[in-house]
C-alpha cells in the first residue's frame, strides 16, 4: 500500500469556484453575473474564478490550510461544472488554462497542493462526441461512447435531450434510455453516462487524467466513482496517474464503507462521510435539525443522537475499516457542496461546530474545511449550501474563525495529531477522551458535550501542559467547561 506521505500532514480547504472569490484580472470579469451577495440560484453564475483563488491564498494559508480541493473547473454550462463540455480546457469564466497555470505555480511556490474534481462517469449534452451522435445518429463514429436507443439512432424517433412535457413525465417512471433515447445519470437529461466498456472512452478518460497530472495538479477527487462499476477501470486509472506522479492523491466520493476501492490498487482514500455523521450525531446530539438533514444526501439515514460510548465505538470501527496507511490519508470533512452546511444541520449550534472541528483535527485522517464554514456561513439544501463567500469582514464570525485557526495550528505543530497512534481513554455519557502518541509525544483530547462543567479522571503521570481549551486540573482530575474540548500534553 502506498498513499502519498504529504496527505497525512495536509489540511484541505474545499472551494466551489464560482462562489469563492472574483478577480478583475479575469478577462471574463466584465460579463453580466448575478450580484455577488445575492442569494444563490440553481442555474445562476456569481463570477468567482481561479484568479480570485490565487489572490486569496494568503487568507487560506493564514487559516492554516496547506492544500485545496477545487470543485470542477473544466468548461461547462453549469455553475457547478459537473456538466463537462471540454475536459482539456478550464472554463473561460474561471480564467481558462492560464489562470490554473498561475494558480498552480504560486501554490507550489508556497508548498501548497491542489487536487481537481474528476467527473468521469458522465459528460454533458454539449460534449462534442455526444452532440455528434445527436446530429448524425447511427452514422456517428462516437455512437458507442454512450448508451443510445436504437430507434433514435436510426432516426425513427426524435431525441429527448431537451425533454418535452410528455418525455419528462416518462422519465419519472422509466429509464432514460427509452424515455429520451440515451442513458443519463440519475435520469438527468443534461448528464449522459459514458460507456466505459468502449476502449476509446477508457483511453480518452485516462488521457484526461494524465494530461492534468502532467500540467501540474497534485491529484484527483473522483466524482461518483462507484457508478463506474469496474475495478479494472480504476486500477488502470491509478497506474496511469501514479506513473506520472507517484505522490498524486486519488480520493473517491464514496458516502459509505469503501473496502472495495481501498485495497491499495485503486484509491488512496475516500471522502470520509462516516466521520461527518459521527461528528454530527455526538456533538450536536441535542440540536440536530432533521428537517434539514433529510436533504443530506447519502448520510441522512445514519444521523441520530448518540452518547460518548456510541461515538467511541463508531470511531474505533471507522479507524479499523482499512489499512492504517489509508486511514491516515482519509479526507475527513464535516460538510460539502453535496449537503446542507454543518451549521444548518445543527440548528446554528456553533458550539457543536467547534467541537466537531476539534474532533476532526485530532483524529487520524486529513481534515477538510468547506469554504466559508470558518466564518459562519450557513446554508440548507443546494443551492443554499453554495453561497458566495462574504468578503466583508464585518459579516464574519471572528470567534469561529479564531477557533478554526487554533485547530489548524494545533494539528500543524504536533506530529502526534497527524501521525500518532490512536487510543481510546474514556467514553461515557457526555465525556469522551482519547490519546494520540507519536515517538516521544502523547497528547490527550477530551470533550464535554453537556451544558455544565464535568470532571474526568485521566491516566496522568504528571501535571499536563494545556495546549487547547480551558480545563481546571487537580492531580489526575480534569474539569472541562460545558460544551468544550481540551487538549493536554
Amino acid at each position: 500500500m502506498s498513499t502519498p506521505e504529504w496527505v497525512k500532514d495536509a489540511v484541505f480547504y474545499q472551494i466551489f469556484p464560482d462562489r469563492f472569490a472574483k478577480s478583475s484580472r479575469n478577462p471574463a470579469a466584465t460579463l453580466p453575473f448575478e450580484p455577488w451577495d445575492s442569494a444563490p440560484t440553481t442555474h445562476g453564475f456569481k463570477g468567482g474564478d481561479l484568479y480570485g483563488v490565487l489572490e486569496k491564498l494568503d487568507y487560506i494559508q493564514e487559516l492554516g490550510c496547506t492544500a485545496i480541493y477545487l470543485n470542477p473547473i473544466f468548461a461547462s454550462a453549469s455553475n457547478h461544472r459537473y456538466h463537462t463540455f471540454d475536459y482539456y480546457n478550464v472554463d473561460p469564466l474561471l480564467g481558462g488554462n492560464e489562470a490554473l497555470k498561475k494558480l498552480l505555480k504560486e501554490m507550489h511556490k508556497r508548498g501548497m497542493r491542489l487536487i481537481l474534481d474528476g467527473v468521469f462517469n458522465h459528460a454533458s449534452r454539449g460534449f462534442w462526441q455526444f452532440n455528434h451522435v445527436l446530429e448524425t445518429g447511427d452514422a456517428s463514429p462516437y455512437r458507442d461512447w454512450f448508451y443510445f436507443d436504437e430507434e433514435r439512432l436510426k432516426g425513427h424517433k426524435n431525441w429527448g435531450a431537451y425533454p418535452t412535457a410528455h418525455e419528462q413525465r416518462a422519465l419519472n417512471h422509466e429509464d432514460s434510455l427509452t424515455a429520451i433515447g440515451y442513458r443519463a445519470w440519475w435520469n438527468l437529461p443534461a448528464l449522459p453516462k459514458f460507456n466505459t466498456d468502449t476502449p476509446a472512452v477508457r483511453e480518452f478518460l485516462f488521457d484526461v487524467a494524465e494530461y492534468w497530472i502532467k500540467f501540474g495538479i497534485d491529484g484527483w477527487r473522483l466524482d461518483v466513482p462507484g457508478e463506474i462499476n469496474d475495478d479494472e477501470f480504476w486500477r488502470e486509472f491509478r497506474r496511469r496517474v501514479r506513473a506520472i506522479n507517484p505522490d498524486a492523491y486519488i480520493v473517491g466520493e464514496i458516502w459509505h464503507e469503501a473496502q472495495r476501492w481501498l485495497q491499495g490498487d485503486q484509491f488512496d482514500a475516500v471522502m470520509n462521510y462516516l466521520v461527518t455523521t459521527t461528528s454530527m450525531n455526538f456533538f450536536a446530539a441535542n440540536s440536530l435539525d432533521m428537517s434539514v438533514i433529510q436533504h443530506a444526501g447519502g448520510l441522512k439515514d445514519r444521523v441520530r443522537p448518540i452518547n460518548a460510548h456510541d461515538c467511541a465505538n463508531e470511531l474505533d470501527r471507522i479507524l479499523n475499516l482499512y489499512p492504517s496507511d489509508i486511514t491516515y490519508a482519509q479526507l475527513n470533512l464535516l460538510d460539502s457542496h453535496d449537503m446542507p452546511r454543518f451549521l444548518s444541520c445543527v440548528n446554528e449550534d456553533k458550539t457543536a461546530l467547534k467541537l466537531a472541528w476539534l474532533f476532526m483535527f485530532t483524529i487520524p485522517g486529513a481534515p477538510c474545511i468547506y469554504y466559508g464554514d470558518e466564518v459562519g456561513v450557513n446554508g440548507k439544501h443546494d443551492p443554499e449550501c453554495r453561497k458566495s463567500f462574504p468578503w466583508d469582514e464585518g459579516r464574519w464570525d471572528h470567534d469561529l474563525l479564531d477557533y478554526a485557526k487554533a485547530c489548524t495550528t494545533l494539528r500543524t505543530e504536533h506530529a502526534a495529531l497527524r501521525r500518532g497512534d490512536y487510543k481510546r481513554i474514556h467514553a461515557e455519557g457526555e465525556l469522551l477522551a482519547y490519546s494520540r502518541s507519536y515517538r516521544n509525544e502523547t497528547l490527550i483530547t477530551a470533550f464535554n458535550t453537556s451544558n455544565e462543567d464535568k470532571t474526568l479522571e485521566l491516566p496522568l503521570d504528571k501535571k499536563p501542559h494545556v495546549l487547547f481549551g480551558k480545563p481546571v486540573i487537580s492531580e489526575n482530575q480534569v474539569t472541562i467547561p460545558a460544551r468544550s474540548g481540551v487538549v493536554l500534553k
